[in-house]
């Protein structure tokens, strides 16, 4: 399903954003019409918007396509929300700016989702601040990790603290205490709902600190919270008594209707 602007998607417009990848988006879990952190995500399409186009979004109507895109659908569904300009000239980006609304839905994943073992590799997104289309860098690390025998990728600075996952946020537990990385990540919406309902400590975090840590997990909108099993070669316990409380709190949860 692919609609853009609340009618079905014109495959030229998708073409141009095949080719030129310009743009940003979000992608929100949709259940029984109703998201988790609803406004964080029409607040981030705007803020996003604003830094890629220079141009306002109007988030009530990217509220109305959303609903119209999800009202067909049963059970769970990722609902994403791409914003691109189909009139961009690769020549001429700086005159980019007519926002167009793509929304797409695919079924969502049951969750808890398996354990995921990583691979740190040195990494940073651009612009890590914006949820962009630009995604090559992020894949890139994620396959080279897999091709290395891991399920996934976490990021590393230039100086060696850890950031984040190329598709998530991660976080850490010693003891009972929630630790966020320190350092540039984009803001996300997961991340943000667990932050305001747990309390917690942002700390610069090293591979080497994961030693001597007692957990850690991934976090975003499709997966919730989803455990690490490993960082390289160093083993975490998938079921840290800490790990359930944050799921359960994610998923208490209430949704905001669309």
């Amino acid at each position: 399903m692919a609609e853009l602007n609340g009618q079905p998607a014109d495959p030229d417009a998708l073409a141009i954003l095949a080719l030129t990848n310009y743009g940003h988006f979000t992608s929100m879990r949709v259940d029984d019409q109703r998201v988790r952190g609803l406004s964080h995500h029409l607040e981030r399409l705007a803020r996003d918007c604003a830094a890629v186009f220079g141009a306002d979004l109007d988030p009530d109507l990217v509220r109305r396509y959303v609903r119209q895109a999800a009202a067909d659908r049963s059970g769970a569904s990722v609902v994403r929300v791409t914003i691109f300009d189909p009139g961009i000239d690769l020549g001429h980006p700086s005159k980019a700016n007519t926002p167009n609304i793509l929304v797409t839905a695919r079924p969502a994943p049951a969750l808890p989702l398996p354990p995921l073992r990583v691979k740190t590799i040195r990494y940073e997104r651009d612009a890590p601040a914006i949820k962009h289309t630009g995604l090559f860098g992020s894949l890139h690390t994620r396959r080279a990790a897999q091709l290395d025998g891991y399920d996934d990728a976490l990021f590393t600075t230039p100086d060696g603290r850890i950031s984040e996952g190329p598709t998530w946020n991660v976080g850490f537990i010693n003891d009972d205490d929630v630790i966020w990385p320190e350092a540039s990540v984009l803001p996300g919406v997961t991340m943000a709902l667990l932050q305001h309902h747990t309390p917690h400590t942002t700390a610069p975090i090293t591979p080497a600190d994961t030693q001597h840590l007692h957990a850690a997990f991934a976090t975003n909108t499709s997966i919730g919270v989803r455990a690490l099993s490993a960082i390289d070669e160093t083993p975490l316990p998938p079921e840290h008594p800490q790990l359930a409380r944050l799921r359960d709190t994610y998923l208490t949860i209430p949704g905001e209707p669309l």
